[in-house]
């Protein structure tokens, strides 16, 4: 199903993240009323059906009128659901450096809009939604709210990470740390939303499968998008010339020719990721490969089908 393209005037004309996540939810919802799939609820209507016994003072009797159903008006301060989206932050989330644009985005760009259009799902079914970024450390952190004002708090801290940092600015990643201070410090049970390409340092990849299984262990439910440039990390296409790649995190330079190195580089990154999807098998948390050349709708599916299952 092809995405609804988003006029670049339109863009510079309006310019919010909140108005782009609109446009990508809306192209969303109508590609599924037009898709041959089926099961997805994709009714957000501000209201909910009447169960005998309630109280009728929030009945909807101009719907009762064109419907002669009867349905309760929905506010605010009613949430269904309480969703925690999680974005690293770290300087490896910038690759590619050189895209930073939203129809050719790097890493942290393609998370940031994402998160936004995971966001306007959450609005529309009135659930609550609250935002934490890190890099080494927590550096943003909301509570979880469903009013107007939050959103508004919200998209203002996303927008902040669009703006790209110098390619010398080192942000080191601490996945690990992170999720186990997210893990304490979320009380009531919540979906736990991570974006994140997971390149944790070697000697913490187990710590790092812990924080994992800590989310679990404290009642929440998580889907993990592991966001990836798949055609330069996990294929590792390049040219057959010398290259000269750099640590985003730690400045560390190697020349080489990546043809020399591919077949091992592939067989290494697989076996990382294969075992990154069996702990997250084995602690009943939803992984999703993100690919950033793959737009916005492997996102939106596997966030749909969670949110329906939780219902």
């Amino acid at each position: 199903m092809p995405e609804k393209t988003i006029d670049k005037s339109q863009i510079e004309a309006f310019g919010s993240l909140e108005f782009i996540a609109k446009q990508v939810v809306e192209g969303f919802i109508t590609g599924l009323h037009k898709s041959p799939l089926h099961g997805f609820s994709v009714e957000f209507a501000e209201h909910k059906l009447y169960n005998p016994g309630e109280s009728i003072k929030h009945i909807d009797w101009k719907l009762f009128g064109r419907t002669e159903k009867l349905f309760t008006k929905k506010y605010e301060e009613e949430t269904n659901l309480r969703c925690q989206i999680v974005i690293d932050n770290s300087s490896s989330m910038y690759f590619p450096f050189n895209e930073t644009k939203k129809d050719k985005p790097n890493k942290i760009i393609f998370s940031v809009y994402s998160a936004a259009a995971i966001m306007q799902m959450l609005k529309r079914q009135r659930d609550a939604v609250g935002v934490t970024l890190y890099s080494e450390n927590i550096e943003e952190q909301t509570q979880c709210k469903s009013t107007t004002t939050h959103h508004k708090l919200i998209y203002s801290i996303l927008e902040k990470t669009l703006i790209p940092i110098p390619i010398e600015t080192k942000k080191k990643t601490s996945t690990a740390k992170a999720l186990h201070q997210i893990a304490e410090s979320i009380h009531k049970r919540s979906l736990i939303i991570i974006f994140s390409d997971m390149f944790e340092n070697i000697g913490q990849k187990e710590e790092m499968f812990q924080s994992l299984q800590h989310l679990k262990h404290n009642k929440h439910e998580v889907i993990l998008f592991h966001v990836v440039d798949k055609k330069k990390e996990i294929d590792f296409e390049y040219e057959n010339r010398p290259y000269k790649f750099i640590d985003s995190e730690d400045g560390k330079e190697l020349k080489i020719n990546p043809s020399e190195v591919k077949e091992n580089y592939i067989k290494s990154i697989k076996i990382f990721e294969n075992e990154l999807k069996m702990k997250c098998a084995q602690y009943k948390i939803d992984f999703v490969e993100a690919d950033i050349n793959q737009g916005f709708y492997q996102i939106l599916y596997p966030y749909l089908l969670k949110r329906q299952k939780l219902n």
